[in-house]
């Protein structure tokens, strides 16, 4: 669908349902997702969460699929959307571990990012990074995000709070 690199954003199939919810019960993955369920997601779950999927809300999720073997490991998407404003709230994630520290992240932030200001015309886009993900910080600026904002000790993880990192990214500031 929309390709960078060495992924392409594409629609959610059925047939990664099952990965997905490996992927979002994997203890790595599940302490940086947002809002971080500590219970167990059942198939059924996430078989509801992919029937509610759709092209025809505000709100869109992509499956990341790798370039050179089709395969899906993880996913991105546009979690809120304020029209008036023109911003969007996003959020991504590389469940299969195989491909962390490997660039796809990066490559899958870039063209969501490009999606959103060339086809959603929207002029800000917004996320939410918790302190201890140094990976995730790494990606987001090398994609021109700009920490606006710390909310401190937000987050109880793991038995300790964290701070919570808002940062930012406007149209003008993207380099195409």
């Amino acid at each position: 669908m929309y390709e960078g690199k060495k992924i392409r954003l594409r629609e959610y199939k059925k047939s990664d349902v099952e990965a997905a919810q490996n992927y979002i019960n994997d203890k790595e993955v599940k302490k940086n997702l947002n809002p971080g369920i500590p219970f167990p997601y059942t198939l059924q779950d996430e078989e509801k969460w992919f029937e509610s999927n759709t092209a025809l809300k505000d709100t869109y999720n992509f499956a990341i699929e790798t370039l050179e073997d089709n395969i899906y490991i993880g996913g991105c998407g546009i979690n809120q959307v304020d029209w008036k404003n023109s911003n969007v709230e996003i959020g991504i994630f590389i469940g299969n571990k195989e491909y962390w520290n490997k660039g796809y992240g990066t490559d899958a932030m870039n063209v969501l990012i490009r999606f959103i200001f060339n086809e959603m015309n929207i002029n800000k886009i917004k996320l939410n990074v918790y302190s201890f993900n140094k990976r995730a910080m790494r990606c987001y600026e090398k994609c021109g995000f700009i920490t606006e904002g710390v909310l401190r000790k937000e987050l109880y993880r793991e038995g300790n709070y964290h701070d919570i990192i808002v940062m930012g990214l406007l149209k003008e500031e993207f380099v195409k």
